[in-house]
């Protein structure tokens, strides 16, 4: 462990990889709602990190990555697998498996395909958020677990925080690497934060309710650059129905991608 700038004491990376698939998580992928279940940012980008290794082909890139999460990972040995599900010239659907002492917990299926002609036009309908705010103490979800995956990143909010609801957003870093030893990558870097897409704007009672999202959908229309990604986030939700998360996704040079996810609402 190490104590960092912001005077907070992290492990050096969320996983150390074992060799042969497996990999060691450390107490940085802790979740704010139990120390022993892993925040689903982490192990999502360890899947994105087998399928971008997994036969890659140049000229073509990740456009989309579904991550089913049926259940808890636990903070501990974590195996993964990866498989081709269809080939082709110009897609590929791939497969990975995130395995937890023989059981799958985290699934992933992502769509490889061709990169664009280098003259397809850049569109943009939307402004970008709110430019990068200075610096800012460490963020926490009030009466949840400070340590773990959000201490490991570093949060600054243009305006209010975890515990500020409303439609929101927030800058985020990661401040350790994915796995030891090893460069992030865009699409790592990507689906580490994406999970936090409902949280950085609480818009159900999560005290009061069970708020858990089912799965996590990051479509990039292009890869991010560089170490600092924006989410902007709204919830909506319906009696009788479910939550839905949509967010967007920017770098500092402007929209990059949107974030899906389903959310289950119900009655502790």
């Amino acid at each position: 462990m190490t104590v960092d700038q912001l005077g907070v004491t992290t492990e050096e990376s969320f996983y150390r990889d074992l060799g042969d698939g497996r990999f060691e998580s450390t107490g940085a992928t802790a979740g704010p709602w139990s120390s022993k279940a892993q925040h689903a940012g982490p192990p999502s980008a360890l899947l994105g990190r087998a399928l971008e290794r997994h036969q890659p082909r140049g000229g073509m890139r990740i456009a989309r990555v579904t991550l089913e999460v049926p259940y808890p990972v636990p903070v501990g040995e974590l195996e993964v697998t990866v498989r081709t599900l269809r080939g082709g010239s110009r897609t590929e659907l791939l497969e990975a498996e995130l395995i937890s002492q023989g059981r799958a917990v985290m699934l992933a299926r992502a769509w490889r395909v061709v990169a664009s002609p280098a003259d397809t036009p850049a569109l943009r309908p939307e402004p970008g958020p709110a430019a990068l705010p200075d610096w800012q103490p460490l963020h926490t979800v009030a009466g949840t677990n400070a340590d773990g995956y959000v201490s490991a990143m570093e949060w600054r909010f243009p305006s209010g925080d975890f515990n500020t609801p409303g439609p929101g957003s927030a800058w985020v870093r990661q401040r350790i690497p994915l796995v030891a030893g090893e460069p992030d990558t865009p699409l790592t870097r990507a689906l580490t934060v994406a999970d936090s897409n409902w949280a950085v704007a609480f818009e159900l009672d999560h005290v009061r309710r069970m708020v858990i999202n089912t799965d996590i959908t990051l479509a990039l229309h292009r890869d991010p650059v560089g170490e600092w990604l924006c989410l902007s986030a709204a919830t909506a939700a319906s009696p009788a129905g479910s939550g839905l998360a949509a967010g967007r996704l920017d770098d500092r040079a402007g929209d990059c991608g949107r974030i899906l996810q389903t959310l289950l609402v119900a009655e502790r």
